[in-house]
């Protein structure tokens, strides 16, 4: 697991390769990861946008950005935790991903950005 706190957010990250989702002899490799998101901060915040930068070994790198995330945009009070559960498809056994959120602080309405972790995705044969 892959941790990382930025002004008050802590953000954990872990990866699961998913078999059934997976056709190696197709070179198509499949990825859960959860993200953990915990406000440390003494004031509400709200989770606005994603951006992610994935990198895929044998393919082009891709940019994704959109509002919230798996459809929702959670607003976190001090103490409080938010988690999800997303996937990414890579035509190769090795890549990564990294990125940041953007969140307002919902007593001043300030933007911030909060970075996510890099972390790995890496089919488990990779490893031998």
């Amino acid at each position: 697991m892959s941790t990382l706190i930025t002004s008050g957010i802590q953000i954990s990250v872990s990866t699961q390769f998913r078999h059934d989702l997976s056709d190696i002899m197709e070179s198509r490799f499949f990825f859960n990861y959860r993200i953990d998101i915990e406000n440390t901060n003494t004031f509400n915040v709200q989770l606005l946008t994603r951006e992610w930068y994935i990198f895929d070994s044998l393919s082009e790198s891709r940019y994704v950005s959109g509002q919230g995330v798996i459809g929702e945009q959670p607003i976190l009070k001090p103490g409080e935790r938010y988690t999800y559960t997303s996937g990414c498809d890579l035509s190769s056994d090795i890549g990564m991903m990294k990125g940041f959120y953007t969140f307002r602080n919902l007593v001043d309405g300030e933007l911030f950005q909060v970075f996510v972790p890099t972390f790995k995705l890496e089919h488990p044969g990779k490893l031998n």
